[in-house]
């Protein structure tokens, strides 16, 4: 388990859109990481919400939200289209 403040190795990993993100394409930003265990629960949305309510103020601060979880494109798409900027 990674610790707070510690360097999080390299992915590959798709988005919503099936477009390939890594890492290392955001070096030099501040990157926030966070992982989730499934797409459409509580929690989950509820920790979603809140960074895209936050959006405009972590950009400010030059920070990217990243979100990781073993879901497939197509139900990132269907969380994405419920109840993020859609």
């Amino acid at each position: 388990m990674l610790e707070i403040g510690s360097k999080a190795p390299d992915f590959l990993l798709p988005d919503q859109n099936g477009k390939v993100h890594s890492l290392a394409d955001y070096k030099g930003k501040k990157v926030i990481l966070y992982f989730y265990p499934k797409d459409m629960t509580g929690g989950c949305t509820a920790q979603a919400c809140s960074f895209r309510d936050r959006y405009p103020q972590i950009q400010e601060k030059g920070a990217v939200v990243l979100g990781v979880s073993k879901d497939s494109v197509e139900s990132h798409k269907r969380f994405e289209e419920k109840h993020l900027w859609v």
